[in-house]
């Protein structure tokens, strides 16, 4: 089956799913499906990453509906189309400017806790919508609030549907599962979360279960809002600008890590970032213009895209024409998907976003790495999104500077010698820490000093080492160490010449002559 037809039948689903987990109709994750495989498939730089609604921003998105929401526009869109215009041009503007490599400048830690907070939001939220509850509130209501779901759930009679909903949720979860475990060879082309809707709602429409179902609107340019003096005039408010570059961050950062992912995958071309950022930037603003949802590149059907045997850009290109072509031609089939199965799959993605296993991963680099993640994912699900990975980015900065301020020196005294162990940074900021340790060497003794587990020292530092040397030297005292280790830790070019005007530094031999 072509590659495009697979994808086409990955993303139906799971578009639908999306942009009812931000909070806003179906359709509208379609739309912006189409606009991510016509327009960044056909633009963009990473020819093979598939665009459209990304379950990561869906949580901003909720957020922003709830927030902005009045009743003559009870999605929010109006500002929600402001919202993803500004960060498309921020995008753009990037991408031409090639800043595209600075978006992925950003700690492991920090994003593996945003996709890891995005994920326990997904769940906490989709699970009541699973079992069709309302719940109103923020995620740490929605969590408290799951005991009491699963009550109502269990409980049938008194006219209650909520059992209904979730046995349709259920079985959609499972399907998922068993299917994705063990498809036929000869169907492995068909998707779990396709195969999860089909069952659902053949189910749900074979014995006309009481439930809530997708709405649709006689035509898909219905949904389409474009904007108008009083949308534009959101312009003024700062916290639609504060909102536009908050999602500007999120969408370019997952993306441009979609891309490196998807680039290790194939060799069927190499992934321009600056292009694939600028291309991202046009279709938000067309995204924004039409009143629909962001995009951002999607790690799971970009994977499915290369694994379906995908060679060029066609893939996403035709994948997003089949799905317009479907909602063009036969949108009234959508009305027969319960919201309890599209909630199922994105359970289903939550729980792979979370990954249990990754602090123990992160582990292996030590407690603060682990606290990173952590202090990012507390303060995505505690707070909201944006206020978490600044957590995370602010926490990474201090732990940065730590480590390139912070100087280890390890003493062992042995009967002959005294031997130094220098690990870190040796800045001006620890002089006062070398100074220290070096005083205590005792005059006319035999010290080696060690530099293998020193990353940088500066020149503050160098001067130090070398005035100890000439003291110790003249006390009768000697000190072993290597210079040319030393002097390579310092990344200042200048060093060679500075070194060489003061004669307690040897200088280096010549370079040899370069072969013409």
């Amino acid at each position: 089956m072509p590659p495009s037809v697979v994808m086409f039948l990955i993303a139906l689903p799971l578009s639908m799913g999306i942009a009812r987990a931000s909070g806003v109709p179906a359709m509208l994750g379609l739309i912006t499906a189409v606009v991510g495989g016509v327009l960044v498939g056909f633009l963009g730089g990473a020819p093979l990453q598939i665009a459209g609604p990304s379950a990561g921003l869906s949580v901003l998105m909720l957020e922003w509906v709830l927030t902005y929401r009045t009743e003559e526009d009870p999605y929010g869109l109006v500002s929600l189309a402001v919202i993803v215009m500004i960060a498309g041009a921020i995008q753009a503007a990037a991408g031409l400017l090639k800043f595209g490599i600075y978006f992925r400048a950003v700690s492991p830690a920090v994003i593996r806790g945003m996709v890891a907070g995005i994920g326990t939001i997904i769940v906490a939220k989709q699970f009541h919508v699973m079992i069709d509850n309302d719940v109103d509130g923020g995620v740490l209501y929605s969590i408290s609030q799951i005991p009491s779901g699963v009550v109502k759930a269990v409980a049938t009679g008194d006219e209650r549907t909520h059992y209904i909903a979730a046995l349709i949720g259920v079985a959609t979860l499972l399907t998922i599962v068993l299917w994705d475990r063990f498809r036929p060879a000869r169907l492995h082309f068909l998707p779990g979360a396709l195969m999860g809707v089909l069952v659902a709602s053949i189910a749900a429409a074979t014995l006309r279960l009481p439930i809530d179902y997708v709405i649709v609107k006689d035509s898909l340019f219905e949904y389409i809002t474009l904007p108008s003096a009083g949308s534009l005039s959101k312009l003024t408010e700062t916290r639609i600008w504060v909102s536009g570059v908050a999602l500007s961050f999120v969408a370019s950062a997952e993306t441009l890590l979609c891309s490196t992912a998807v680039s290790q995958m194939h060799d069927r071309g190499r992934t321009n970032y600056d292009r694939e950022l600028a291309a991202q930037g046009l279709g938000n603003l067309v995204c924004g213009t039409l009143g629909s949802l962001p995009i951002a590149g999607v790690i799971s059907r970009s994977t499915a895209n290369v694994e379906a045997g995908a060679h060029s850009k066609w893939s996403a290109i035709m994948h997003a024409t089949w799905i317009f072509l479907f909602v063009v031609l036969a949108p009234e089939l959508l009305e027969f998907v319960p919201e309890s199965a599209l909630a199922a799959i994105l359970i289903h993605v939550g729980i792979r976003l979370i990954q249990v296993s990754t602090p123990r991963k992160l582990f292996e680099y030590g407690w603060p790495v682990v606290g990173i993640y952590l202090a990012t994912v507390i303060g995505i699900v505690s707070i909201d999104l944006l206020t978490g990975i600044v957590v995370g980015l602010v926490l990474s900065t201090i732990r940065l500077v730590y480590s390139l301020a912070h100087l280890d020196i390890e003493r062992v005294d042995q009967d002959e010698r005294i031997e130094l162990h220098l690990h870190g940074a040796a800045t001006f900021l620890a002089l006062p820490k070398l100074a220290a340790a070096l005083e205590e060497i005792p005059p006319g003794s035999e010290l080696h000093m060690h530099f293998d587990e020193l990353d940088f020292v500066d020149h503050a530092c160098l001067d130090l080492i070398a005035a100890f040397q000439l003291r110790h030297d003249e006390s009768g005292g000697r000190v072993v160490m290597e210079w040319r280790s030393l002097i390579g830790r310092y990344t200042r070019g200048g060093i060679r010449a500075a070194t060489r005007r003061n004669s307690l530094i040897p200088s280096p031999p010549p370079a040899p002559p370069k072969e013409e």
